[in-house]
């Protein structure tokens, strides 16, 4: 099944005429993953990956663009989006990296072209180091994957979750609008940063918001840190040089430790860079996938 994807206007900007949806469903081990695909089946997969706290949504516009070339399948993770979320639920780097095993596996992948954000360059990477799976290319957009990783923040919540899960529904509201917003260099447009902060409300979402944070722990990176000189994938690392989240230098340092890898610093996005510089991001993919073909 192919997937619906927002209409744009002649100016390029985002019309809610088409809403984003993920019309399947995957039973992983860690709860009910929601995902789509889009492009014609003969041509060479790609596979997108989200970062936290985020969904699949943040690749709207990317994913579009590649289905011109390309076979593009997207998720949420479990815990995130339109995915399930449940108490007691695993969503951990671990666990998330066990189901994007699991998906390739269930998609008949063998070797797909993989484009990770965040959260999700680390899941793709423990899934090559971990679990085996085979990229024929690997595009790491300000991704989680050296230590020390995560802000102030990102530590004080994972230390008292279960405090800030018994927020008042209002303040958890604007706490994680603040929170998105410091995603972005320039600032995100309401409606979207609506829709980011929108799988988060209600008491499910509000319930997991804080779970995954709680369940971030920074040894699923320091198990494969020391083996990114094994990748032997091409490597693209991008990032936004105003990303308030993990700075730039992190990128410097990632591809200096993967053979071969090249940076592309993108300038005036943050953390954010799908929305803050989509059509840079876009061009660098596209070329990038392309060189692999």
């Amino acid at each position: 099944m192919f997937l619906p994807v927002p209409d744009h206007g002649d100016d390029g900007e985002e019309q809610p005429v088409t809403p984003w949806q993920l019309p399947e469903t995957f039973p992983s081990t860690s709860g009910e993953v929601r995902w789509g695909r889009l492009g014609d089946s003969g041509q060479d997969p790609v596979v997108l990956l989200h970062g936290t706290p985020f969904s699949s949504y943040v690749w709207r516009g990317v994913a579009r663009a590649l289905a011109r070339h390309h076979q593009v399948f997207v998720w949420d993770m479990p815990g995130y989006g339109a995915s399930e979320k449940a108490a007691g639920q695993d969503v951990s780097l671990a666990a998330q990296g066990t189901v994007f095993t699991e998906l390739l596996a269930y998609w008949g992948l063998d070797e797909p072209s993989v484009v990770a954000h965040d959260f999700g360059g680390a899941v793709s990477l423990r899934a090559h180091l971990l679990h085996g799976a085979r990229y024929r290319a690997l595009a790491l957009v300000d991704p989680v994957a050296l230590a020390p990783w995560g802000s102030p923040f990102f530590r004080l919540v994972g230390e008292h979750a279960e405090v800030f899960e018994r927020l008042p529904p209002a303040l958890h509201h604007a706490l994680v609008r603040e929170y998105v917003t410091s995603a972005s260099s320039p600032g995100l447009h309401p409606a979207v940063l609506e829709r980011l902060v929108e799988p988060w409300l209600g008491d499910l979402g509000q319930a997991a918001f804080y779970r995954q944070i709680a369940q971030a722990d920074q040894r699923h990176t320091d198990e494969v840190q020391g083996r990114y000189g094994e990748i032997g994938c091409p490597v693209l690392v991008c990032w936004g040089e105003d990303d308030a989240w993990i700075p730039v230098a992190k990128g410097r340092e990632l591809a200096a430790a993967v053979p071969g890898a090249r940076l592309e610093p993108i300038a005036g996005a943050g953390h954010l860079v799908q929305e803050d510089a989509s059509a840079e991001l876009t061009a660098l993919l596209a070329d990038f996938l392309q060189r692999q073909s």
